[in-house]
């Protein structure tokens, strides 16, 4: 099901960011169509009804691209995070161009802008990504394709995302492959992280890797999809990822394990 897509102005178009490595955040759109059902970026919104709805509303910035021109004007360097709390290359992108037209000021600017996606429609600006003050990001939960319909319904497939990292790559621009957020019983297996650092080793990718955040209303939204494909592990998730349980540092040294024997280059996100 496609989202209701809406039309707003913004005020302004950079914010700062509090993740690491960043200066501003710049999302171009308010909410995500990829309906992931892990994303906790509906948290930052407090609306309630889009953090239970994730996917069925986006709210489209159309005067994006002015804003940020005029801020570019007065605003100190920094490196610019493209896409921070929603996906700038989701399917509302095919039409609105924002990301592209924003893109284009940012590189004329000469600023460092890091994009992160889970979507192949990034392959149509690839004109624009240059090597010089460019990366990307690619997002794989998993390479189940199967398992990456139900978690993350509207997203490119895994093998599609893996292609991104694969052209970026070979074009010169900056890979990473962010590993998350990794759901207890879900994805945490051996086999799934193997595969994932293979993808990351074949497209000479930085790996980052997360746990699932819990924030509002994400174990909500999850809870249908694990009673039905994994019974008891909703009542078990939030101890399995509580300071102290012993789970997360057992994850940790598995990927790096891992990591270090295909001699990829990996960290933790925070």
């Amino acid at each position: 099901m496609r989202a209701e897509i809406s039309i707003i102005k913004c005020r302004s178009a950079l914010s700062p960011s509090r993740l690491p490595g960043l200066r501003y955040a710049l999302n171009p759109y308010i909410g995500c169509e990829h309906a992931c059902l892990y994303c906790y970026s509906p948290s930052t919104l407090r609306d309630e009804w889009m953090g239970l709805n994730w996917g069925k509303l986006v709210k489209v910035k159309q005067n994006i691209a002015e804003v940020l021109e005029t801020e570019l004007r007065r605003r100190p360097a920094g490196v610019v995070g493209l896409g921070t709390t929603c996906d700038p290359y989701q399917p509302a992108e095919a039409k609105f161009e924002l990301t592209r037209k924003c893109i284009e000021l940012l590189s004329f600017r000469n600023l460092s802008v890091c994009i992160q996606t889970k979507s192949s429609l990034i392959l149509r600006d690839m004109d624009v990504i240059k090597p010089d003050g460019f990366e990307v990001g690619v997002t794989i939960t998993t390479m189940n394709r199967k398992l990456a319909e139900k978690l993350e319904p509207n997203a490119s497939p895994p093998e599609a995302r893996a292609r991104i990292l694969e052209e970026f790559s070979s074009s010169g621009v900056r890979t990473w492959l962010f590993l998350g957020p990794i759901i207890p019983g879900v994805n945490d297996s051996q086999e799934n992280f193997k595969q994932i650092v293979e993808v990351a080793k074949s497209t000479n990718s930085y790996l980052i890797y997360d746990k699932l955040n819990l924030r509002r209303w994400v174990l909500h939204r999850l809870g249908s999809f694990l009673d039905r494909e994994y019974p008891g592990m909703k009542e078990q998730i939030p101890a399995l990822l509580a300071s102290g349980s012993g789970y997360w540092k057992k994850i940790c040294t598995n990927i790096e394990s891992i990591c270090e024997a295909f001699e990829v280059e990996c960290e933790p996100a925070f």
